[in-house]
């Protein structure tokens, strides 16, 4: 380490009193972890302190138990404010897992000695980290604002955001560096990386990151960062507290604290810089972490580039180049990539050739991936993605034992998650719920019930191979360690799962805004199984359904509970009373629609017409013959009105009635011929032709040319002076057609229309591929085709087509 920074003065700033050992570290540096183990197996300590919350010494215990398994964090949260949390993650790799594991193993007394976290979590100013509240190591143990040696958050400058200084570059820029990360592999990774151990005076390193940071501290003051003062200010208390019941006392910390633990200081003076902090109550307990949430990438500023590399390097025996070349092929070789014994061995010969071309000491992650982009990729940056999201950053997801302190919510969860074998995992994936079977209709009431809460570990998605219908659901699942927090907070509204969900659902609908979020919510308590809650939100929703005239709010709200009544049906749920209410909302609607729509304009009417599409279908699963015929009255009403209602719901409402067979073709055509007549304005006749026509069913044209006659006379009349008017309307309407549709339409207009624009029958003759009539001897053959795809039968078999 002769070399770290050429010519800085070398001081004896590791010491900062008799029998007292400050061991600077990089927070997540592999480096750092090594040489904190062999300096502690040096030094024997009689007790270990490390730079945390204190009030985490009550279960630091549980870092010994065969159950944790780092990446593992500490998670602080004010009892009366759970949402105020902090985070303390520890990997595998991290100097100070190293030292709180070497004193478990001895029996060596270790604690925390940081800021405790009932003043830190108060003081914490959201504004002046990148994460906010739940990102607890930026503000407690990211030495100066969060980098691992201290520093700001600011990678490859001297100056990160708010003008936090990040030592790790200024460091790399008085070296001669311009990366930061490749200096500290070069000058501090590389060292002894043969072994596990190393080899050398394991004091060398952290002697010269003394020196170093005491000069940075000399020129920079704190960073930027005030409150460092006061964290520091009570490690040297805690610090002195140790010195008097211990000979041999060893602190592990960022090592921009160092040179401030170093100096001797009042104890008045630190007691008088603490006095008067503000103090909440707190609780701490560990939580699984992941090596994504280590990463810089995800906003921590303690974070890392590649949390995956640094764990290989750290575990790696021996040859961590050729094991991690091993690791790259099995990778490529899973995804079915080409990949030989031969590609390895040239891709470990190039990166030793680059480390050396370069002057590195040993090839380091850029060599690597040079390497393997050259070798085993061909030059594509496509697997380089994949290896970079796998290996060198990681799915790894930490564990912590089952008797970690937890609030009672988290615990039943965990109960509810083994019950129905349902491990948290950090990579993400889909999961198809078959819910006639018992474990997946438990599955998929336990994933709704935490929706309901906040908890986000599932999201119900489109599955892209499961069977569709009410009897499937599929769902994303990706756990983050944020959800604990998210579970600290729902811990307000009970003890379980189902009574906190109960809970926190009938307060929803009490206090919901809108119509249309209680039957949102009566939907949510069906899938989720909680009949307890739905008393009170079908009491919630009469009321509001009762008061409520809006008729888009009605409209908004009934589509939620005809999916809710199919959901009870699936489920085994009594919905009576939903149908009931769904029945009253349709009626109103029915009653209020055709005044409603009148006076809109273009946003109303966009926004009417969706209501109106998705009142149509939520009526066709309802199944009430007599309700359907009442809507259909309300829709011809739309239909036929030629005033005051906007052309783009006469237009759809017309459409609506067709689909349904209860509008006849010829007066559609009556209808469209009304809407297109030389009277009507050109914007108000293309906005009928788009409500018409919407949602791309331009096969409508293609079957009746009576209808794409009049279209396309419409068009030829259309003013000069108001064809710009109208064009992006129709661009809109005729831009959603399929592009086959759209050639078929171009043909028919090409050849214009035959028998409907001279007032007989539409036919298709003159068309390419079309004849005047049927070829029975071709539609024969055919017909042997269509059988065996339907699965009716062989050539000649089953029943016709």
């Amino acid at each position: 380490m002769e070399g770290l920074l050429p010519g800085l003065p070398r001081g004896d700033a590791v010491t900062a009193a008799d029998g007292v050992t400050l061991l600077g570290v990089r927070h997540h540096g592999p480096g750092s972890a090594r040489a904190v183990r062999k300096a502690l197996d040096g030094i024997d300590p009689a007790i270990v302190l490390v730079e945390g919350p204190p009030e985490a010494d009550a279960v630091l215990e549980l870092a010994a138990d065969p159950g944790m398994r780092p990446p593992v964090a500490l998670l602080a949260h004010v009892v009366d404010e759970p949402s105020r949390a902090g985070f303390w993650p520890f990997a595998e790799f991290s100097p100070e897992w190293a030292a709180i594991r070497w004193a478990a193993g001895r029996g060596v007394p270790v604690r925390f000695i940081d800021l405790p976290a009932a003043h830190s979590l108060l003081l914490r100013d959201e504004g002046d980290t990148p994460q906010g509240r739940h990102e607890g190591r930026e503000g407690e143990e990211g030495g100066a604002g969060g980098d691992e040696a201290g520093g700001g958050p600011g990678a490859g400058g001297a100056e990160g955001a708010a003008g936090h200084v990040d030592p790790l570059a200024v460091l790399a820029r008085t070296a001669g560096h311009d990366d930061p990360e490749r200096w500290w592999e070069d000058a501090v990774e590389h060292r002894g990386r043969g072994t596990r151990e190393g080899t050398g005076d394991p004091q060398a390193v952290f002697e010269a990151l003394a020196d170093a940071m005491g000069a940075l501290r000399e020129a920079y003051g704190d960073g930027g960062h005030p409150q460092d003062a006061l964290r520091e200010a009570h490690m040297r208390l805690r610090i002195r507290e140790a010195r008097r019941g211990h000979e041999r006392v060893a602190v592990v910390c960022g090592a921009w604290h160092v040179p401030a633990l170093a100096r001797a200081g009042g104890v008045t003076a630190d007691r008088a810089l603490l006095k008067g902090l503000p103090k909440a109550k707190v609780e701490v307990t560990w939580v699984p972490w992941t090596h994504r949430r280590l990463s810089r990438a995800s906003g921590y500023g303690a974070g890392i580039d590649s949390p995956g590399w640094y764990r290989h390097l750290f575990t790696s025996p021996d040859r961590p180049v050729e094991r991690w070349m091993t690791k790259v092929a099995d990778l490529l070789r899973a995804e079915d990539l080409p990949v030989s014994s031969a590609h390895v061995i040239e891709a470990v010969r190039l990166a030793d050739a680059l480390a050396a071309l370069r002057g590195r000491p040993l090839p380091g992650l850029g060599e690597t991936t040079d390497a393997v982009r050259a070798v085993m990729c061909d030059g594509s940056d496509v697997p380089l993605a994949l290896i970079r999201d796998r290996l060198v950053v990681g799915d790894v997801l930490g564990e912590v034992p089952e008797g970690a302190p937890a609030v009672p919510l988290a615990r039943d969860l965990a109960r509810e998650q083994r019950r129905l074998r349902m491990k948290p995992a950090a990579p993400e994936k889909e999961v198809d719920l078959d819910l006639r079977k018992d474990i997946d209709a438990g599955r998929s009431r336990l994933l709704h019930r935490l929706r309901l809460l906040g908890i986000g570990w599932g999201e119900p998605v489109r599955s892209r191979t499961a069977a569709t219908g009410t009897f499937r659901e599929s769902w994303r699942l990706r756990w983050e360690p944020e959800l604990a927090v998210a579970v600290a907070e729902a811990g307000v509204w009970g003890t379980t799962v189902e009574s906190a969900a109960t809970a926190r659902a009938e307060d929803a609908a009490v206090n919901a805004p809108a119509l249309a979020e209680v039957t949102g919510l009566a939907e949510h308590c069906l899938l989720a199984g909680l009949p307890d809650a739905l008393p009170t939100v079908m009491r919630v929703l009469a009321d509001r359904a009762a008061l409520d005239v809006d008729v888009a709010h009605l409209a908004q709200a009934l589509p939620a509970l005809v999916r809710s009544l199919r959901y009870g049906d699936v489920r085994g749920t009594d919905a009576k009373a939903l149908r009931e209410v769904a029945a009253g909302l349709a009626e109103r609607i029915c009653v209020g629609l055709p005044p409603a729509c009148a006076g809109l304009d273009a946003d109303g009417a966009t926004e009417m017409r969706g209501h109106v599409a998705r009142v149509q279908q939520a009526l066709a699963l309802f199944g009430d013959d007599a309700l359907r015929v009442r809507w259909a009255g309300a829709l011809r009403k739309l239909a036929v009105r030629d005033r005051g209602i906007p052309g783009l719901l006469r237009g759809g409402a017309a459409r609506l009635l067709l689909d349904d067979a209860r509008l006849d073709p010829g007066e559609a055509a009556r209808l469209m011929g009304m809407a297109l007549s030389r009277g009507t304005e050109p914007q108000e006749a293309a906005a009928w032709v788009e409500g018409f026509l919407a949602g791309g069913s331009g096969m409508l044209l293609v079957h009746d040319e009576r209808l794409l006659a009049l279209v396309d006379g419409w068009l030829k009349a259309v003013p000069a002076a108001a064809f710009d008017d109208v064009l992006p309307l129709l661009r809109r309407t005729f831009g959603g057609f399929d592009p086959g549709v759209r050639r078929t339409v171009g043909e028919l207009v090409r050849r214009g229309p035959r028998g409907a624009a001279a007032g007989g029958d539409a036919t298709r003759e003159g068309l390419p591929g079309f004849a005047a009539e049927i070829d029975e001897e071709r539609a024969e053959a055919a017909l042997a085709v269509v059988r065996l795809l339907l699965g009716t039968g062989g050539e000649g078999g089953g029943r016709d087509v």
